[in-house]
C-alpha cells in the first residue's frame, strides 16, 4: 500500500470516526444526564440526512450552508422526543424509557420511508469544486467532515465546562438530586440536553449524508456503533465516547480496505466482545461517580 492510499484511508477513518463521534458524543449527554439509554439517536441521525436531502431541493447550496439549519430543526426534534419519549416515564421503570425510544425510532423509520421511499438518497456535497491540497489527492467533503465535526465538539465541550448552562447539565447528570436542591431546573436541563443530542445527531447525519448516502433503516446500524463507541470508550465518559468513536471508524475503515466489509463488522464485534471480558469498564474507564 503506497503512502498516498495510506493518507487517504487515515483520512476517511477521520472523517467517519469523526461523524461516528458526534452521535457517540450526544448518546453519551443522554445517558450521562438521565442515565437511561436514547435507542432512537441512530434513527434520529437518519432523520438529519433526510432533512438535508430535503433541504438541498429547495435551496441548491454547498451542505455546510444547511448544517445551521440542520441544527436547529434537529435541536427542536430533540425537545420533542424529550417530551414525548422521555418525561412521561422519568419515574417508571427503566424498560419505559428502553420502549418509547425504540418506538420513536420506529416511527422515524415508517415516516422516512412514506416521505422518501426506501431507495438511497445522497445529500448535496459539503464543499463544492476541486482542489488538491499540498498537493495530493485529498477529498475535500472529508476534509469538511473533519473540520466541521472538530468545530460542533469544541463547540459542546466549551459549552459544558465554560458556560453556567454547561455546570447545570454536569450536575444534573453527577448528582440529580443535589442539583435540584441547589436550585438548578433539572426538568429543563435534561430537555436541553435531548435537544443538543439530536441536533449533534442531525449534524452527523448531514455529514455522512453525501459519502454514504441515507436509507430509513440505517438507523440501526449507526445506533450499534455509538453504542459500541461508548463502550469501548468507557460508559458515561465524553471523550471516552469520542475516542471510542475513531477507533471504531479507524478499524472498520483500515479493514475493509485490507480485506472485506463484513470481515471488518465481524471482526469488531468479535473486539468489542473480548473488550467487554478483559476490560467492561472500556479502555478509559469511567471515574467514580462522575459520567461527562
Amino acid at each position: 500500500m503506497d503512502g498516498a492510499l495510506t493518507l487517504q484511508l487515515l483520512l476517511n477513518a477521520l472523517a467517519l470516526g469523526a461523524a461516528y463521534g458526534l452521535v457517540a458524543l450526544g448518546f453519551a449527554l443522554v445517558i450521562g444526564a438521565t442515565g437511561a439509554v436514547n435507542f432512537a439517536q441512530g434513527d434520529l441521525v437518519m432523520a438529519g440526512g433526510f432533512l438535508t436531502v430535503a433541504l438541498a431541493s429547495l435551496l441548491p447550496v454547498d451542505g455546510l450552508l444547511l448544517l445551521p439549519l440542520v441544527v436547529l430543526a434537529m435541536a427542536g426534534l430533540g425537545l420533542a422526543v424529550c417530551a414525548v419519549a422521555y418525561l412521561p416515564f422519568r419515574n417508571a421503570p427503566p424498560v419505559s424509557v428502553f420502549v418509547s425510544t425504540i418506538a420513536i425510532g420506529i416511527m422515524l423509520q415508517n415516516g422516512a420511508n412514506g416521505l422518501f421511499g426506501a431507495a438511497p438518497r445522497a445529500g448535496p456535497p459539503l464543499l463544492s469544486g476541486g482542489g488538491e491540497p499540498g498537493g495530493l489527492d485529498l477529498d475535500r467533503q472529508s476534509l469538511a467532515v473533519i473540520a466541521a465535526a472538530v468545530l460542533l465538539a469544541g463547540g459542546t465541550w466549551l459549552m459544558l465546562y465554560r458556560t453556567q448552562l454547561g455546570r447545570r447539565m454536569r450536575a444534573t447528570a453527577q448528582d440529580p438530586e443535589m442539583a435540584r436542591a441547589m436550585g438548578v431546573n433539572t426538568t429543563r436541563t435534561i430537555a436541553l440536553t435531548f435537544a443538543l443530542a439530536t441536533a449533534l445527531a442531525g449534524a452527523a447525519g448531514l455529514l455522512l449524508s453525501n459519502r454514504y448516502f441515507v436509507t430509513p433503516v440505517e438507523g440501526s446500524n449507526l445506533m450499534l456503533k455509538a453504542y459500541i463507541a461508548v463502550v469501548v470508550g468507557g460508559w458515561g465518559r465524553i471523550g471516552g465516547a469520542l475516542a471510542g468513536a475513531l477507533l471504531v471508524a479507524g478499524f472498520e475503515v483500515i479493514v475493509s480496505a485490507v480485506l472485506s466489509y463484513p470481515v471488518a463488522e465481524a471482526g469488531l464485534y468479535i473486539c468489542v466482545l473480548l473488550l467487554l471480558l478483559l476490560r467492561p469498564q472500556g479502555l478509559f474507564g469511567e471515574a467514580l461517580g462522575r459520567r461527562v
